[in-house]
């Protein structure tokens, strides 16, 4: 179910049954991050708009639950660092400045844990940190691009790292690196387990590799 997640009925069901399991046995780590997993897919791309906010909030919520059961494992400090991020991104920056060193240290817990964990998430999730984040809270579009770039060391073909990248480059003024960015994640092959997030990317690179042609 959760492999055919851009079908909306497939994708809620898959974290129904996840949750389901987890209230049968709360101790089932790979119930909770898995179903952090599915709620941030829901709060990120499946969901209708008005119910993103509490997808991601459950999804924040399994993955404390998957930290509680073992911390030593970075899935729950991940999945639960990745719906803060989005919820604090719906939020605006006024009120979703509030999460930024819960997500920030959530991501070096897993560098700590196992740094190629999902080819390098956790790397190239803190280079959009230090890309998001204002100067003034700590964001830094130099480290942004330090963790990029360790990110792709573990993943070359990353369509979301490249992309990413490019992003930080066009920041710092480096347009010609980034139209090579740009056209690495257009050239990359798409990901078998990630295909749905992959197409969104591949689409997000085309729409800005024709702005900096312009």
């Amino acid at each position: 179910m959760y492999r055919d997640r851009e079908t909306l009925t497939s994708a809620t069901r898959a974290a129904a049954i996840w949750n389901e399991r987890l209230t049968a046995d709360p101790k089932d780590f790979e119930s909770a991050w898995k179903l952090a997993r599915a709620q941030y897919w829901l709060g990120t791309n499946g969901a209708p708009e008005r119910d993103r906010k509490a997808a991601l909030e459950a999804g924040m919520a399994a993955g404390r639950k998957a930290i509680a059961i073992d911390p030593s494992r970075p899935d729950g400090h991940f999945w639960m660092a990745a719906n803060m991020g989005a919820l604090a991104e719906s939020y605006g920056l006024r009120q979703g400045i509030r999460y930024r060193t819960p997500i920030r240290e959530s991501l070096e817990r897993v560098l700590k844990i196992d740094a190629p964990y999902l080819d390098g998430s956790a790397d190239r999730a803190l280079g959009r940190w230090y890309y998001k984040v204002p100067g003034l809270f700590g964001g830094d579009k130099r480290k942004s691009e330090t963790h990029l770039r360790k990110a792709l060391s573990y993943a070359p073909n990353s369509i979301i790292s490249h992309l990413f990248l490019a992003d930080t480059l066009i920041e710092l003024g480096r347009s010609d690196e980034a139209r090579k960015e740009l056209e690495a994640a257009l050239a990359a092959p798409i990901s078998a387990d990630w295909a749905p997030e992959d197409r969104r990317f591949k689409e997000q690179a085309k729409t800005l590799l024709s702005r900096l042609r312009k």
